[in-house]
């Protein structure tokens, strides 16, 4: 197969699936793959590059046994631990990242779902961000229920984020306290709600070629329209503390495959960019069109929302946010 070629196919229109034989992504060269990647990126989406930024609203003592995650109670990590944050340090949060220039910011929170009195007070947190701001809002809190994304989605918020992690195969290997089917029937849900749908997960958990290309494939048939990727950064503490980091060609043959296979979504990316020449520059010549900036979750940004502009705009990428275009 001429990934040339087939990039040019996919401008034009074709669709890989998973009846195609895809083995070729692994074995056809890098550098033409993610320039084959990055020409689908430039026609299909765009250079105007989609930045987000996270605040992490409630930390620790999640009931979940995510290998990877270090808010699992399950491990013994050095993670803060704090309930739902004053929506005053929300919003200044919020109010910062809009003054910088991020197009969506959003309030992630540790556990199995957002319920009861911490649920009210994060709505009542995005009603004030809708108010008193221009920036795109975007919550993760886990497992809702349909009239909950309601609830959001009147009060301001657009999108929605809640990844799968890996492929339906490997995930019983990740997590035992929910499955890989409850994470699909959210999407759905978010899906019907008429939110954008955020969501990716994980590479380097010693999952194999072919997870990474069913975890693709299995996105593009939720027609998801963000796809973090994150490249596993080993946490002590958890299970997958051993593991060793992917090296960069690993990191862009997947970034690259997966536009192939996502030609329109926005390819994002998220945790492990410190494995990347000058914080993901090389990314954005493989295919990907976002990133998390800013503040990460639970590891170390070497990136600032400033760098990250700077960056971009050297590349002739478009940072501007649409409230900035508006005003």
């Amino acid at each position: 197969m001429n990934v040339t070629t087939l990039a040019q196919e996919i401008i034009h229109g074709r669709r890989l699936g998973r009846q195609d034989d895809l083995s070729f992504f692994l074995t056809c060269d890098l550098d033409e793959l993610c320039r084959g990647a990055d020409a689908i990126r430039a026609a299909l989406v765009g250079d105007k590059v989609d930045l987000c930024s996270i605040i992490n609203g409630r930390s620790g003592r999640c009931p979940e046994d995510c290998k990877y995650c270090a808010q699992s109670a399950h491990h013994h990590t050095d993670c803060e631990v704090y309930d739902f944050l004053p929506e005053e340090q929300i919003l200044e949060a919020c109010k910062l990242n809009e003054r910088e220039g991020v197009d969506r910011f959003s309030i992630v929170t540790a556990g199995r779902s957002l319920t009861g009195a911490e649920f009210d007070k994060a709505i009542h947190a995005f009603e004030t961000m809708k108010r008193e701001c221009k920036i795109d809002l975007c919550a993760s809190m886990g497992f809702l229920t349909a009239e909950q994304f309601h609830r959001l989605h009147e009060a301001g918020v657009t999108s929605y984020h809640h990844n799968i992690e890996t492929s339906r195969r490997n995930f019983p290997n990740i997590c035992t306290t929910h499955t890989y089917e409850k994470k699909i029937e959210t999407l759905k849900l978010v899906k019907a709600e008429g939110m954008c749908a955020c969501s990716g997960g994980i590479i380097g958990m010693g999952e194999t070629w072919e997870d990474r290309l069913d975890m693709a494939v299995s996105l593009a048939e939720l027609e998801i329209d963000s796809i973090p990727i994150n490249a596993l950064m080993p946490i002590p503490g958890t299970p997958l503390e051993g593991l060793p980091q992917l090296s960069e060609a690993d990191i862009l043959r997947t970034i690259a495959f997966f536009r192939y296979l996502n030609p329109e979504a926005n390819i994002r990316l998220a945790a492990g960019r410190a494995l990347l020449t000058k914080d993901g520059e090389t990314a954005f010549q493989a295919g990907a069109s976002a990133t998390i900036t800013g503040n990460m979750l639970t590891t170390v940004a070497c990136a600032t929302i400033r760098s990250d502009r700077a960056m971009l705009e050297g590349l002739g990428r478009d940072v501007t946010p649409d409230y900035w275009k508006e005003a």
